[in-house]
């Protein structure tokens, strides 16, 4: 079985991941680091010297790579992955393959990227938790259409890791 979990950046698909992965004595990939190692680059160099289209796909050339080749893992997407190409329903239609949706609130997201920014060139030169609320709030409402068909949803906000994890392996088995 591969798991894949998607939602929205800070909503804890790497950290959760990594956890299962090793519950699970499961292999765990995320896209992005896996793109990154592929590319022998950074995302950020990606997008400024190839472009968003290359990066797009790339994206979904490796997806569909992972998707047909492992088994036993755990796979971690960028925060944008479903919502590109066929993406989701590349996950959907995938033999094998439980899709989880790490839901978190607007107010969850911004409590765990304020302090983030740095590491996040999506929102970097966002200036105020207002400002930021509300970018976040925008890509939620475009996103929200892929995200929320994911054969799984599970709520973040206000729970511990363990109840997050247990959490999801209630839903796995």
């Amino acid at each position: 079985m591969i798991v894949v979990l998607i939602g929205y950046m800070a909503s804890g698909k790497s950290t959760f991941g990594r956890i299962l992965a090793k519950k699970l004595s499961y292999d765990f990939i995320d896209l992005d680091d896996y793109i990154e190692e592929r590319e022998n680059t950074t995302i950020s160099d990606i997008f400024k010297l190839k472009g968003e289209i290359y990066f797009r796909k790339k994206e979904t050339q490796y997806l569909t790579d992972i998707l047909q080749t492992k088994k036993k893992l755990i796979l971690s997407l960028g925060g944008g992955t479903p919502c590109y190409g066929n993406n989701m329903e590349t996950v959907l239609n995938s033999k094998d393959v439980v899709s989880i949706y790490l839901k978190a609130t607007i107010p969850t997201l911004v409590n765990r990227l304020k302090n983030e920014k740095a590491k996040r060139p999506l929102i970097a030169h966002i200036e105020t938790d207002d400002l930021l609320a509300e970018f976040i709030g925008k890509h939620l409402f475009e996103r929200a259409p892929f995200y929320g068909q994911a054969d799984k949803i599970i709520s973040t906000d206000n729970k511990t890791e363990k109840e997050i994890i247990e959490a999801i392996l209630l839903e796995l088995f």
